[in-house]
């Protein structure tokens, strides 16, 4: 492990075996565990082995594969881009092979403890909780927190949770986080409202001044960022209705009480029946990306692991 970077932090995500001989799979669990934890010392305490023993295995990988797997830095390990994708390769083995020996273990019992499950309120009932439910029938429990992305990171940080969605990417090297999904902006009102409302461009909002706006918070969010990145101009208007939730938004919405903006997963059936219209298509729409969050130093364990694949598996069709 070399104190600078090396080309090999650019390389692709395929590294190729120059060793000779089989690959010991405790290297493999150690270079996890210094993966998950960030820290040499971390996994070494995790691993109830020396850390000199966790740094010369780490070296000894790095030999046999012929690549780079970590920088160090002031405060821990980074890895390069080499390491995340061996990570992603293995650690879904690794932890099934580490549920099958801990079965055997007196006093251990196979997901004894639920899975902390959190995130915004729509996501979490319309994307994440129909993906998870074949996997209540192995025996794992989750249990479910909505609430807003900053209070649930802090939650997260503070092991109050094993996993949480984000509509934000959280910052400093405490919490890995993986691109979920991206949600895409639109701006919808009932089929009454767009009648009387007219045709929209990208260069005037003036059609809509006067029409009442449904948000799920006073301050506008998703309407004041659709406004500054559509029309290029500032909102300034108190909603008509307030709703706590976006699905209420949408319901609301759909009865006639107004305008609002939503992601597209999450009225996307409406928009098909004819329940919602789009008022208008700009080429360059307003995105935004969620993210799977995970504490870097939480110790593995298979159900969460499960939990996690599940949903990244899910996410490639969301």
């Amino acid at each position: 492990m070399t104190q600078q970077k090396s080309d090999d932090s650019k390389a692709g995500p395929d590294p190729r075996p120059t060793g000779k001989g089989s690959l010991d799979l405790g290297l493999l669990r150690t270079f996890l565990a210094v993966h998950r934890a960030g820290s040499l010392t971390t996994a070494a305490r995790e691993l109830g082995i020396s850390q000199p023993t966790v740094s010369a295995q780490v070296q000894a990988l790095e030999a046999h594969l012929g690549r780079q797997l970590f920088e160090r830095l002031p405060r821990g390990v980074a890895p390069t881009t080499v390491a995340d994708a061996l990570a992603g390769e293995i650690a879904a083995p690794l932890d099934a092979l580490a549920a099958v020996a801990d079965r055997g273990r007196p006093g251990v019992q196979a997901f004894s403890e639920p899975v902390h499950l959190a995130g915004p309120a729509e996501m979490l009932a319309v994307r994440a909780l129909p993906a998870l439910a074949p996997l209540t029938v192995g025996g794992i429990q989750l249990r479910v927190t909505t609430g807003l992305a900053d209070e649930l990171l802090d939650g997260l940080q503070a092991g109050r949770f094993d996993l949480v969605l984000s509509a934000v990417r959280p910052r400093g090297r405490a919490m890995a986080a993986v691109p979920l999904m991206d949600e895409e902006f639109v701006l919808v009102a009932a089929p009454a409202w767009a009648g009387r409302i007219g045709p929209l461009t990208c260069d005037d909002p003036g059609p809509l001044r006067d029409v009442p706006l449904v948000a799920y918070a006073e301050d506008l969010p998703l309407l004041r960022r659709y406004w500054r990145h559509v029309f290029r101009a500032r909102l300034s208007a108190r909603p008509a209705v307030v709703v706590p939730d976006l699905r209420g938004v949408r319901s609301s919405v759909a009865a006639g009480s107004g305008v609002t903006v939503l992601p597209r997963y999450l009225c996307e059936d409406d928009l098909a029946s004819g329940a919602l219209v789009t008022l208008l298509s700009p080429e360059d729409p307003p995105i935004n990306t969620g993210f799977l969050v995970q504490r870097t130093g939480a110790l593995p364990r298979p159900p969460v692991t499960a939990v996690r694949e599940c949903l990244l598996r899910a996410a490639q069709s969301w």
